[in-house]
């Protein structure tokens, strides 16, 4: 093989890292071209952590095991006898199976007897790295005894290929974790029982969630118009602004005077009620996830039906109209106003208003109502947010 064909495959092998730190399903298939590019018969990619936790992340064919085999392979990949050396001879250097143990010694040794030879393995040249969060990255590149061993160009090869597969595995980790708080951070807002914006200092609307797109769509009280938050009330809608950008001059890290809450009226209703509070960009998430600082504009609806009464059921081991009824009181409703809007006597609720009682073990009306209220009951993302 030509030096140029050996130095494309390393370049396009290292692009391929990269690739797959930001894309994990890009691994498969990478132990196989790095086999091929040292003229190999395998390669492994695992990671072994505390508590002998082994992951094995990717592996050539034959290093693939069948269903009956994998407690068999989980032992030896934890009695690795290569690895073990590897980490005592040094963390990101480039060893061969030479540097770590006699041709003698390793036939010897139940890692080859039980292992290496089933699979046709006698060389190796690899390196352990920090693989984060304290484990242990694991690079093997194999072949049989019959190919002779691995030469001061194969270390060269892999010199080059390791600290850019290092990167990866650390950029891998780093956007895993971005994602997690991105998908942590959008389960949280689909589910708290407010509309949220994120919005920027001309109140252009940069994200919003699901409650917050309903009160958009319902254009009575709040509006969209042009990707601009606005309230009907042009007075309210002059203070918001200002909030605003206080707000966005605050998260920029200059001091601003910021006013605290909008009670925002509606005809024959209880008003909703808004806050804006500052949103730096080390806080920023999901579609918002830009460099510039913004505003956060909250909105909660007292009228709003917020509990699941099937999480209510499971919590408190209601029935259902029991469920249904203890809904109702946490939301403001009386014992009569209940009963009007149910359609059943004064005395029905009243008897089901014991059993919640007895069965959320408070003694007055007011204490089972703080306590259904404020269960997570009311973290239920499908409840309605009524406008």
């Amino acid at each position: 093989m030509s030096q140029a064909v050996i130095d494309a495959r390393v370049s396009g092998l290292i692009g391929r890292f990269y690739e797959a730190a930001a894309d994990d399903t890009l691994w498969t298939g990478i132990a196989a071209d790095i086999s091929d590019t040292l003229e190999s018969t395998s390669a492994v990619l695992k990671l072994h952590g505390a508590d002998d936790d082994i992951r094995v992340l990717e592996h050539t064919d034959n290093l693939r095991m069948a269903d009956h085999q994998q407690s068999w392979a989980a032992n030896w990949h934890r009695q690795d006898l290569w690895v073990e050396r590897s980490a005592r001879f040094g963390v990101g250097c480039i060893v061969t199976d030479h540097d770590l143990v006699s041709p003698s010694e390793q036939r010897g040794s139940g890692f080859y007897q039980e292992w290496l030879r089933a699979l046709d393995i006698f060389h190796m040249v690899g390196a352990v790295f920090p693989g984060g969060d304290g484990a242990l990255g694991v690079l093997g590149i194999h072949r049989p005894e019959r190919a002779g061993a691995y030469a001061d160009a194969d270390r060269h090869k892999v010199s080059i290929l390791l600290p850019h597969l290092q990167r990866a595995f650390w950029l891998g980790g780093q956007f895993a974790k971005a994602a997690a708080h991105r998908a942590l951070a959008d389960e949280t807002l689909s589910r708290i029982d407010a509309a949220v914006f994120a919005v920027d200092a001309r109140c252009r609307i940069v994200s919003a969630n699901a409650r917050a797109e309903a009160l958009l769509r319902a254009g009575l009280h709040l509006f969209g118009g042009r990707g601009r938050l606005r309230l009907a009330d042009g007075a309210l809608d002059q203070c918001m602004t200002r909030q605003v950008r206080a707000c966005v001059q605050t998260a920029q890290g200059h001091a601003a005077a910021i006013g605290a809450a909008l009670t925002i009226p509606r005809a024959e209703r209880l008003p909703l009620t808004m806050i804006v509070a500052p949103l730096p960009p080390s806080a920023l998430f999901g579609p918002a996830a830009t460099a510039r600082p913004l505003a956060l504009v909250m909105v909660r609806d007292p009228e709003a039906s917020t509990l699941a009464t099937d999480c209510l059921r499971d919590l408190f081991g209601f029935t259902r109209m029991e469920a249904i009824i203890a809904a109702d009181l946490a939301g403001g409703l009386s014992l009569d106003a209940v009963a009007r809007r149910r359609g059943i006597g004064g005395a029905t609720v009243r008897s089901h208003l014991k059993r919640i009682l007895t069965k959320t073990g408070t003694h007055r009306q007011a204490q089972a109502v703080a306590l259904i209220a404020r269960s997570v009951a009311g973290l239920n993302k499908d409840c309605a947010f009524l406008p």
